[in-house]
Formats: structure tokens, sequence, C-alpha cells
């Protein structure tokens, strides 16, 4: 966490406009089935009410995240979410850490694998394909840009899951600018974890 108060405050939501209305429905509906969008009883997340004061931003930013977060992508969930973890890490972003732990251990990280995230490519234990995909993330969240052995290493993953790979560390590279520069908060009852508290 950068800040430790809000620069933006999540919208009311018994307060909403006709846009942010519309804007916040995929999360204001019941089964929505939206990744991440809920939690506990249906509360819409910080993230989500601190965007819709920008409504239009939202809906464009929900439509793309969706893709990032669904089958369309060719990494595995799993996969994903060791991108997303290093990258929110690398950005210093406790909430988009703590959001993504729960998520990543859902989809298969270990606890130890969950901690080794923060260690980096050159920890012990990863294989192969996992260290290739840490060093993707780092390379592109450092210098914008994925070298020619990493891209080499990520072989496996074909033309297309390397490009998704770079597609989930530019969007979260962007959700942890938006959840540091706004000030966005954990949801109550969330811990940050002690290595990225403010």
């Amino acid at each position: 966490m950068r800040l430790t108060a809000p620069r933006v405050e999540p919208v009311d939501l018994d307060r909403l406009d006709a846009e942010q209305r519309a804007a916040l429905e995929p999360f204001l509906a019941p089964n929505t089935g939206v990744v991440g969008g809920k939690v506990g009883g249906g509360r819409v997340l910080n993230i989500f009410r601190t965007l819709a004061h920008a409504p239009r931003a939202l809906t464009a930013f929900l439509g793309w995240g969706s893709y990032i977060l669904s089958k369309r992508s060719a990494l595995s969930a799993r996969d994903r979410e060791l991108v997303i973890l290093r990258t929110g890490y690398n950005c210093r972003s406790g909430y988009e850490w703590t959001q993504h732990k729960r998520i990543g251990l859902d989809c298969g990280l270990s606890e130890a694998e969950v901690e080794r995230i923060k260690a980096g490519p050159d920890a012990e234990g990863w294989g192969d394909l996992d260290r290739a995909m840490l060093r993707a993330a780092d390379e592109l969240t450092q210098n914008h840009f994925v070298r020619d052995a990493t891209w080499a290493a990520l072989a496996p993953l074909g033309d297309k899951g390397r490009m998704d790979l770079v597609f989930t560390v530019g969007q979260y590279t962007q959700v942890s600018m938006i959840l540091n520069s706004f000030g966005i908060q954990v949801e109550e009852g969330w811990e940050v974890d002690p290595d990225l508290r403010a």
C-alpha cells in the first residue's frame, strides 16, 4: 500500500447517477459470476466503486479485464495468477497482491509458491517455464520489453500465450498504478502482506 487513505473516495452505492449505475450493473445484479467483483455478501469492491467516478472508463476497463481473466486467454489460470502476482509485487501494490493472492491460491498456486513469487525468477524451486514467466514480468515492469532469451524460454506458451502474458502484465501494471495513485484501500477485513504495507 502506497497510501493509508484514499485520494479518490469510492462512490456511495446509494447515490449513484445513471451512468455510474449502468457501469456498476454487472456487480449490482445478483449471481453475475464476475471474477473477484464481489466479496462477502455482494459488496462491490473498492476498486470498482472508485473507478465509477469515470463510468465510461470503468466500462471499457471491465471489457478488457474480462478477457485477461477469461478462458479466452491462452494462459492457464495458475500461470495468469503467477504473472499477476509478480506484477503486483513489482509495482508495490498491496491491494493487488491481497486480492490476487486469494485468487491465485484458488487457481492452484501453493502458499509456498505465492511466497516465493516475491523472491522472483531466481528463487530455488521454479520450473523453467515458471522462471521464464516471472522473468518476463520483471522485464516488462522494469524495461517494458521482453528480452530475446526470455521470449525463447516462453516458447511452450506459443505465440498467443506469449502475447497474452504481455497483455496480462500490461493490464495489471495499469491496475497497480490505479490502485497506488488513487489510494484505493483494501476491503474491510482484508490483511495486507507486511512486505507491502504503507
